[in-house]
């Protein structure tokens, strides 16, 4: 019998669309056809395909969170009412079917005072289980001291928050991606950019010493880490080089960050998170609708590892996690 069948399943990286943020980031980048209609529809929907792929593949629970760019590339002074809109929009479809879905709250960082405010909100008032941020706010990264009025928020709540890609910056998607876009559309998103993005804030996290004021904050990568897992050692190794200031990079990433595995099914890459950050540090998700359900329960059902480590990874460290 499938542990999907006799497990509960909690996928935590699963997206929605709410039409008004849509409409509001057509609206700032002058842009009409900002992603596939279907794609949409499928996104906007709470009840019908979502449902049935969620029972189809054993998939108890998903987390929700609104799918990229979300709020990231509003204007500062939109950025706040939007999160607040679409935070209170994502509670409501969730109040219709709160046994299925939880969510991680749309973070304003534009305004990261109001953006740690409106995350304690999510999080007291209507039940959100975390914050996310997608990628880089309008052309910069969020890990300055400036921002860390959220993540202060994020440690004295016991959330995490989960760093999701965004789109690269617009100089360097010129400059490292442009050449192969034409053919390779997804080369400056989802095959690359997005893991190089991604990963830099998380380094970058690391290096402004955050966690030295705030060491229970939680963050979550995922993709199985954009890559830094497999790339701990050497990064750690080359930041105690001299020249380099005092930090412990291997030790502050074992110790705060958490790993998923949407979108990168892949054996070597699961095991080689186990090994460097043990398989409590480990969540289960698939990144729906960018990535089919099935696909991932069927990769993760045949995986070579004991059915207590794939327990934790279904259900139990998210429970933990998120106090479920």
């Amino acid at each position: 019998m499938s542990i999907f069948d006799t497990e509960q399943v909690i996928a935590i990286e699963e997206h929605y669309i709410d039409p008004n943020i849509t409409k509001l980031q057509e609206e700032s980048t002058k842009n009409t056809k900002i992603r596939n209609p279907k794609m949409v529809a499928r996104m906007e929907d709470f009840g019908g395909e979502r449902i049935e792929e969620m029972d189809a593949a054993g998939i108890d629970v998903q987390i929700l969170s609104i799918a990229p760019p979300g709020i990231h590339n509003l204007p500062g002074d939109v950025a706040v009412d939007a999160a607040k809109m679409t935070n209170d929009y994502l509670a409501k479809k969730i109040s219709e079917n709160p046994k299925r879905f939880r969510a991680f709250a749309s973070l304003p960082m534009q305004n990261p005072e109001a953006a740690a405010k409106e995350l304690e909100r999510s999080v007291k008032d209507l039940n959100f289980v975390g914050g996310m941020i997608h990628g880089l706010t309008n052309s910069k990264f969020d890990d300055g001291k400036e921002s860390w009025p959220v993540y202060e928020t994020a440690a004295k709540l016991d959330v995490p928050i989960y760093l999701h890609p965004g789109m690269p910056h617009h100089e360097v998607r010129k400059t490292y991606y442009q050449d192969y876009t034409e053919e390779f559309a997804l080369f400056q998103q989802a095959a690359w950019g997005y893991t190089v993005e991604t990963a830099t804030m998380a380094i970058r996290l690391v290096l402004s010493r955050v966690f030295e004021k705030i060491p229970n904050l939680k963050i979550i990568l995922g993709h199985l880490g954009e890559t830094l897992p497999f790339l701990l050692w050497r990064v750690n190794h080359n930041l105690k080089r001299p020249g380099n200031a005092p930090i412990e990079f291997r030790e502050v990433f074992c110790n705060n960050f958490y790993v998923t595995t949407s979108g990168n099914f892949s054996d070597p890459a699961l095991l080689c998170c186990m090994q460097e950050m043990g398989v409590d540090r480990i969540l289960f998700a698939i990144d729906w609708p960018f990535i089919d359900n099935k696909l991932g329960a069927d990769w993760f059902e045949n995986i070579s590892i004991s059915r207590e480590d794939k327990v934790k990874i279904l259900n139990g460290n998210a429970s933990r996690i998120f106090k479920l």
